[in-house]
């Protein structure tokens, strides 16, 4: 009996029963009661994926991509299933759920699998897709492991994240990201010269005119990646150099602590006794004066005893407001460098770095589309990303744009503003790389012909421009001319796909 029994099983497994016609027929219309239920955006999300499986006596097997999936339909969404099911086979008295991966074809139908294959009534089943692959895209620094830093700058840095030196000085100090260094920093025109600066300090601490290195620029544009790279890289090259990093806020903090506590000379001999200060935000020390003093002194003693000095701001010496002149002065004699505003270019080879660094695959359309749309600072457009990465990894779906746009509905709001024509004009000049003058210039070469078109067309779709009105923002063209070029435009997009594509791609980064 029991040789029968491991033969119909090997049998089963070598050639899988088909699943009749009907029983198809009666998964299409639990799918479509489904739908009408749940709404199209519920089931969309979360129930679409589901794959039949099998019907076997009175159970049915419903396969999802992933573990999360699963769990979600099994605690919000079984009974109702299970009720269509009964509704369509009175029979039914269960439907169990699984994983499988590779399933989602869109058709909502599995190949049937053996009962030999199936666990046991009440098993655990496994995962298909280990919890690994559904981890955030990037690890907070307080779990990050060394093993897996960059290997750009040296293994030194895991040894250093195992054991710095304990002192009064380094525990002034606050921790080192692991992720911030220069194998992870983006170079581009706005932050080459500020790079190249630090590099330079990294390489050659006290170098004459680089004493102090004062970093400036807006939120998210780098100063504090560009600070802890140093850091990193001088205590690879020097691991006994005392580095302390600290915030302005915390200087400050500390600075009243030793009042408080009648301890000011102990504060004093610890930071004076560095070999480099960095001090990040330092605009939060402006109209506290006894703190300045402080930091000016400090200051003075270190730079006497050639020591370094790195800090940040969000604007130059000569612009912060509320800086005593003496300090002011001090902070200028060194190298001032800026991080500027990041370009179209900068956004993509970021955007391109962390997809990478994430090991996910984001088609370039999608990024593309955070490139143009969040353009405030790096810290936004990397958060963006993650958001993108979890949003389609969750869901066990491939990263597209129609996803993207679903995932950062709440962001893409808050940047939402009204289209202009001259905000058309430049979006298409930079996708098609000619100047914004030359889409009102009498030139008809077609390279700037077609993008000019393309950005009337889209001036026609999105705005409440009239034709004649269009026309002038063009160069004082003729509304004929409009029209001609919204009947070229669509022509052209019904039968080539990638410029089809390509004019989508604009107008949804113009129109959310």
């Amino acid at each position: 009996m029991a040789q029968d029994r491991e033969r119909a099983n090997h049998l089963a497994i070598q050639q899988p029963a088909s699943r009749p016609a009907p029983l198809d027929e009666s998964w299409a219309r639990v799918r479509a009661r489904l739908r009408d239920q749940v709404g199209d955006v519920e089931y969309r999300n979360w129930l679409r994926q589901m794959t039949l499986v099998e019907v076997t006596g009175d159970e049915v097997l419903i396969a999802l991509p992933t573990r999360f999936l699963r769990d979600w339909v099994r605690n919000h969404h079984l009974d109702r299933v299970r009720t269509l099911w009964q509704a369509e086979l009175p029979r039914i008295r269960r439907v169990d759920l699984l994983v499988r991966s590779g399933i989602g074809d869109g058709t909502g139908l599995a190949e049937p699998v053996s009962p030999s294959a199936r666990p046991p009534a009440g098993a655990t089943q496994p995962d298909a897709i280990p919890p690994a692959a559904f981890a955030p895209a990037v690890l907070p620094p307080a779990v990050l492991p060394p093993a897996v830093l960059p290997p750009a700058d040296g293994a030194g840095i895991a040894a250093l994240l195992r054991g710095p030196r304990q002192d009064s000085r380094t525990e002034l100090s606050a921790a080192l990201d692991p992720r911030f260094i220069f194998g992870s920093f983006v170079v581009g025109k706005p932050n080459e010269f500020a790079h190249a600066c630090a590099r330079r300090v990294a390489d050659a601490p006290s170098s004459p005119g680089f004493n102090p290195l004062f970093l400036y620029g807006g939120v998210g544009l780098g100063k504090t990646h560009l600070m802890h790279a140093i850091a990193w890289a001088i205590r690879e090259q020097w691991p006994d150099r005392a580095i302390v990093y600290m915030s302005a806020e915390k200087f400050m903090y500390r600075f009243i602590a030793a009042l408080r506590s009648q301890n000011t000379m102990q504060f004093k001999e610890a930071l004076r006794s560095v070999d480099v200060l960095m001090v990040d935000d330092l605009q939060f020390l402006l109209g506290k004066d006894s703190t300045q003093e402080e930091f000016f002194h400090t200051f003075n003693a270190l730079v006497d005893a050639g020591k370094q000095i790195v800090i940040s701001a969000d604007k130059p010496p000569a612009e912060l407001p509320g800086l005593e002149d003496r300090l002011r002065t001090r902070l200028g004699c060194g190298m001032v460098a800026d991080l500027h505003s990041t370009t179209y270019e900068l956004r993509i080879g970021i955007l391109q770095a962390k997809a990478a660094a994430a090991r996910a695959e984001v088609p370039a359309k999608v990024l593309e589309f955070l490139a143009h749309k969040i353009t405030s600072n790096v810290r936004e457009l990397e958060g963006a990303l993650n958001r993108v990465i979890a949003h389609a990894q969750l869901l066990g779906r491939p990263i597209t744009l129609e996803g993207t746009q679903e995932a950062l509905a709440d962001l893409l709001r808050a940047h939402d503003r009204r289209v202009t024509i001259e905000e058309i004009q430049k979006r298409v000049a930079e996708h098609y790389n000619i100047r914004v003058s030359d889409m009102g210039s009498a030139r008809r070469a077609r390279n700037v012909a077609r993008p000019r078109q393309v950005a009337m067309y889209l001036a026609k779709q999105l705005t409440q421009r009239s034709l004649p009105e269009i026309g002038r923002r063009f160069g004082n063209r003729d509304h004929t001319t409009v029209m001609h070029a919204c009947t070229r435009v669509t022509e052209l997009m019904a039968r080539d796909a990638g410029f089809s594509e390509d004019v989508e791609l604009l107008r949804r980064m113009l129109e959310t």
